[in-house]
């Protein structure tokens, strides 16, 4: 079985009472232009091989990574729902953090449920996205990757939308209807915004999905919809650690690599997903 890490993890660090649970999801049901998300999990997981044990000044795998065994993403989506919200909610059960592999965006909806589940308690959603994904349904796929945060907020999620470029009228209402907060990227970009305090009232316990395609297209092109106009890398992952201060991470995704043959874009995501793991 491929381990995140597996190069510099010791044996202590690999067992199962490790803090972080990696769970790979290689979904790829309904992707709408460009494909590849199923081959993404194991991507980063190839490219984790390569990443120092310090990022920054945090050692994350000094708590423990340890690696599952990918979910079987065959059948109906509910089903396969169903199996990865099994894994997350016995994770955060457990005292772990889940952290998903995907995989397309949909997959949050699964990886989510479990951890509220779990939990019993309101969760808050922070969400790095060219994409509001609040779609009431998507080419007639109510579980698409363009529907997954609409599925999310009608189960009572709060969300909190960074670096979304491209939406349509009937986001832009249910923005409006389920009390979204959200800055896009013209804004953040623009004005080089690094840092956004959440609303008062957010919940303490946030979970944090980050679609790659949030990140500039010149920063990252392996993915099934790169939008122009996106956030840096730094920048996106600072308003990440920002917004968690104060609260508790109880879960992330990382979804929607496409790899495409430049390793350049799969170390950059194992980067990414080591970096929240210092965040969380």
């Amino acid at each position: 079985m491929s381990v995140f890490l597996d190069s510099e993890l010791t044996e202590a660090e690999r067992g199962e009472d490790a803090r972080f649970r990696v769970i790979p999801v290689p979904l790829e049901r309904t992707v709408s232009y460009g494909a590849g998300t199923a081959g993404g999990p194991a991507a980063i997981v190839e490219a984790s091989n390569e990443l120092e044990r310090l990022v920054g000044s945090a050692e994350p795998c000094a708590d423990g990574i340890f690696t599952e065994e990918p979910v079987d993403c065959e059948g109906p989506l509910p089903e396969v729902m169903e199996r990865l919200a099994a894994r997350t909610e016995a994770a955060v059960k457990a005292g772990r953090v889940p952290v998903t592999l995907g995989g397309e965006h949909s997959l949050s909806y699964g990886a989510v449920s479990g951890v509220a589940r779990a939990l019993g308690q309101p969760v808050g959603l922070v969400q790095i996205d060219a994409h509001a994904d609040l779609r009431i349904a998507y080419q007639g796929e109510e579980h698409s990757h363009a529907s997954v945060m609409h599925l999310l907020a009608e189960d009572g999620v709060r969300l909190a939308q960074f670096g979304v470029r491209a939406l349509c009228q009937q986001e832009v209402d249910s923005r409006a209807r389920n009390g979204v907060f959200f800055v896009d990227a013209e804004e953040l970009v623009t004005g080089n915004v690094h840092e956004v305090d959440l609303p008062e009232d957010f919940p303490e316990l946030v979970y944090v999905s980050f679609d790659v395609d949030g990140l500039d297209p010149s920063l990252m092109p392996a993915t099934g919809t790169p939008v122009p106009g996106g956030l840096g890398y730094y920048q996106a992952l600072h308003l990440v650690e920002h917004a968690l201060k104060g609260r508790r991470c109880v879960g992330f995704d990382v979804v929607e690599l496409a790899p495409d043959g430049n390793t350049a874009w799969d170390f950059t995501t194992a980067q990414i997903v080591y970096r929240l793991m210092a965040a969380c």
